[in-house]
């Protein structure tokens, strides 16, 4: 069986390179790339490809959003994360967003093709140190995480990490799917609940407690 693969990477000389390394892997047909999660997701709903192979840190739409939309909207295509991050919150998140692998980018030609083809056949796969960590924490019974502001929904905190992160309400309505509008009043609500005078004051208590972090991440990819 040949399998069909959407590529997706904001990095054209990667994106070039890995190009070259999967064409001529036997059964295994590179039909098209993006170079952001939003694009990625249109192609995906286009060709209906058997996996989509992403980063996660792209501009616009990042990865874990373009995996949540495409679990949602295209559920017969399966995802593999393929980056430079490796931190337990980021494996986790692809994982529950409905990605099925995950892998680092020192992975070579033969490790990715062999993760493509077990993964279109239904196969979970993840670089040796990312399962390793996953079976671990799996393993250990730990208290959830504390949110650093329980009074806002989950949407509400999406917004939040993101305005900590220095996103206008454009980028923030491409990445989550939302309408500017949508986004604007999901920010009054922030502010409201949060007894907090502007956008500045929320940027300020959002990174006191953590949040905002993502673009340091980004920084690694």
């Amino acid at each position: 069986m040949t399998v069909r693969v959407v590529l997706a990477d904001d990095h054209p000389l990667y994106r070039y390179g890995l190009t070259a390394a999967l064409t001529g892997v036997p059964d295994l047909d590179l039909i098209a790339e993006a170079a952001d999660g939003a694009e990625l997701v249109r192609l995906v709903e286009q060709h209906q490809p058997d996996v989509a192979l992403t980063d996660l840190a792209m501009p616009g739409t990042d990865g874990m959003s373009a995996i949540g939309e495409i679990a949602r909207r295209s559920p017969d295509t399966r995802v593999i994360v393929l980056t430079m991050n490796a931190s337990d919150s980021s494996v986790l998140g692809a994982l529950r967003a409905g990605a099925s692998g995950y892998l680092l980018k020192d992975a070579g030609r033969e490790e990715i093709a062999r993760a493509i083809h077990t993964v279109a056949q239904g196969g979970t796969v993840y670089s040796g140190d990312v399962g390793r960590r996953i079976v671990e924490r799996l393993a250990s019974p730990h208290e959830p995480p504390a949110r650093p502001f329980p009074e806002l929904t989950e949407r509400e905190d999406q917004i939040l990490e993101r305005i900590a992160s220095g996103c206008s309400n454009h980028e923030i309505a491409q990445a989550l799917f939302l309408s500017e509008k949508t986004v604007r009043n999901n920010v009054a609500v922030i502010l409201a609940k949060l007894h907090l005078r502007d956008r500045a004051a929320a940027v300020a208590a959002a990174r006191d407690r953590g949040m905002g972090t993502s673009g340091a991440e980004r920084a690694l990819d």
